[in-house]
């Protein structure tokens, strides 16, 4: 099957790359264990100038990048722009912190010398999906070459040439051989590229389903695998939360990215004593988001990025209505060219629709009654998911309880929604996978942590 560029808001085709044969592979696998050996004799400041002129690139062709994203996906353009800017903040937070983070560790034990030292493992494998095509890759990419990695991406089959662009970006870190290279890998040979000496290790962001096989695969082969899959993120709203605050933030936190993100907020839960009006002035803002070209400045949500997702999406949300979810806004199928789904908020929920039990990747939003935040925090972890979590509260002390001590998730944040940002570890915990991406933590899942002892 080929890789296949199809424009989300057109629905025209753009440009198919074929797979790569395992000749091809093998060759790209070779040449990124020699650029290995030669990267992980550089110094941290080499590598930081390196991930410095990545960022540079990115931020003099931000229009160019940021159209490809917006082609490919159908992310609005404003926020494709936000993205690619974050990948270059990533980017030079690495660069100037990689050497501070991965210094050796002095252990006192009365010999002349004994420390913990990091070294970089190898060639990396990211497989990666569609939604974040760049900040997906950097955000593992970055730490990963500051520590003295290189990595070879497998993109997802409907955003090739954000691949291709993201390699474009990291050639311009001026060396001969490659710190960031791209696989047009089919999905039955990925298990052989994990196998393959090669290989030191895996990264993998996606469904739980494929994240369950990688991790088989990684774990037969020995190989230290990252995993960061679905997410059914709750968002607790306290009697006493500002909704002048909670509202704006649940409606960027559900919507941003046409709500195709991991950590977008996909429960509401909001005590009795507010819902009505919380259900009144959500559905309010839901209503005023644009929804349209995503390359116009103006638009909030823009297509999902394939037809087949759009299917799934309209089918948990039918399904759910079958089962007694009452619409407000949205539910229905647009007319018309674009695979767009209109922002769609729902009540009445059961814990056993399909809109609550399963992760919605779109602009759906179920909003479901509790009678007290005791209430609230069981109906919160009665899920599957552990990505992210958020509060809404005026009581600051209560919330960063919750936050830090009742809910689990890897990601709790109060009065605010879940975001990545590179100086904090990100990732979950039971079905939304394990490891750290970002901070300290993520720079160093991918190295020889070892110890160093001189007698």
């Amino acid at each position: 099957m080929p890789f296949v560029s199809r424009n989300p808001y057109t629905e025209e085709l753009i440009r198919e790359f074929p797979s790569q044969d395992w000749d091809s592979i093998e060759a790209r696998l070779a040449v990124a264990r020699l650029a290995f050996l030669r990267w992980r004799e550089t110094t941290f400041a080499e590598r930081a100038r390196a991930l410095k002129s990545i960022a540079e690139a990115l931020r003099e062709d931000i229009e160019d990048y940021a159209r490809v994203i917006t082609q490919e996906m159908g992310k609005p353009i404003k926020q494709a722009r936000a993205e690619i800017e974050k990948c270059a903040r990533g980017l030079d937070y690495f660069a100037e912190n990689a050497e501070s983070m991965l210094s050796p560790i002095e252990v006192e034990m009365g010999a002349h010398k004994s420390y913990v030292a990091f070294q970089p493992l190898g060639v990396l494998l990211a497989i990666m999906p569609w939604n974040f095509p760049f900040w997906q890759v950097v955000r593992f990419a970055a730490p990963a070459i500051a520590a003295g990695n290189v990595v070879l991406l497998k993109p997802a089959p409907n955003t090739p040439r954000c691949a291709l662009a993201l390699r474009e970006a990291f050639d311009t870190a001026g060396f001969d051989f490659p710190l960031l290279d791209v696989l047009f890998a089919e999905v039955e040979v990925i298990p052989d590229i994990i196998r393959h000496p090669a290989i030191a290790g895996v990264t993998f962001t996606g469904s739980t389903r494929a994240g369950r096989e990688v991790a088989k695969v990684a774990g037969e082969a020995l190989k230290k695998c990252v995993l960061e899959l679905g997410g059914s993120d709750p968002a607790i709203i306290l009697p006493d939360a500002n909704l002048d605050v909670a509202i704006p933030q649940c409606v960027q936190g559900r919507y941003q990215n046409s709500g195709q993100s991991c950590i977008a907020i996909k429960r509401f839960i909001v005590d009795t004593l507010v819902m009505e009006e919380f259900l009144e002035r959500f559905i309010e803002q839901s209503r005023l988001l644009r929804m349209g070209d995503p390359m116009d400045e103006e638009v909030d949500i823009g297509p999902i990025a394939r037809a087949d997702l759009r299917e799934n999406l309209h089918r948990q949300v039918q399904e759910s209505i079958e089962m007694g979810a009452v619409v407000h806004l949205g539910g229905k199928l647009p007319e018309g060219r674009g695979y767009f789904y209109p922002p769609t908020v729902l009540s009445n929920i059961s814990p056993d629709m399909p809109v609550w039990k399963e992760e919605t990747f779109g602009p759906v939003a179920p909003i479901y009654p509790v009678n007290s935040r005791y209430e609230a925090v069981q109906v919160a972890n009665a899920s599957s998911y552990g990505l992210g979590a958020e509060v809404f509260t005026e009581n600051l002390r209560l919330g960063e309880e919750l936050a830090r001590m009742r809910l689990e998730a890897g990601n709790c944040f109060v009065n605010h929604f879940v975001f990545s940002d590179p100086r904090l570890p990100f990732g979950g915990i039971k079905q939304s996978g394990f490891g750290r991406e970002l901070g300290i933590f993520g720079i160093r899942e991918f190295v020889n942590i070892k110890t160093v002892y001189v007698a």
